[in-house]
């Protein structure tokens, strides 16, 4: 069994961000040369997410308006996490609601998507340097 392992670094400048990094993976797996696996894609920053779903502009405002409505960020003081001299708290929610990784079937070389299915990085708590780690296994 082969396996290949690829960090992605991301700055998004603003607080909150969705990317799609399908292309990224798609590359990482071609790279891998692995046609008969599985694909992990995982956020390794505790305020940042990685999902599947639709590349629609709309579904994005959504998620964010929904995400803001279940854990606002201000006021910052609502949170005890706060009061350690952090102002993150609701990003670690975001990220608890949006989930830390996927896994993604391999078959012949790509990955074996439903329709519309693509691959975000998301970050609640932007405005540095973060990382999404790619680990591929199979054959």
């Amino acid at each position: 069994m082969k396996s290949f392992r690829k960090e992605l670094w991301f700055n998004i400048p603003t607080r909150l961000g969705l990317i799609n990094i399908t292309p990224q993976v798609e590359a990482c797996l071609q790279e891998s040369g692995i046609m008969e696996g599985l694909s992990l894609i995982s956020a390794m920053h505790i305020t940042a997410s990685v999902f599947i779903n639709d590349d629609e502009s709309g579904l994005h405002q959504d998620y964010e308006n929904w995400l803001e409505k279940l854990a606002p960020h201000e006021p910052t003081s609502q949170y005890k996490h706060n009061q350690t001299g952090e102002d993150n708290a609701d990003a670690h929610l975001k990220r608890q609601i949006m989930g830390r990784e996927v896994v993604i079937a391999i078959t012949d070389g790509k990955l074996d998507f439903g329709p519309w299915e693509q691959i975000f990085y998301g970050e609640f708590d932007g405005r540095r340097r973060k990382r999404v780690l790619i680990k591929i296994i199979g054959e």
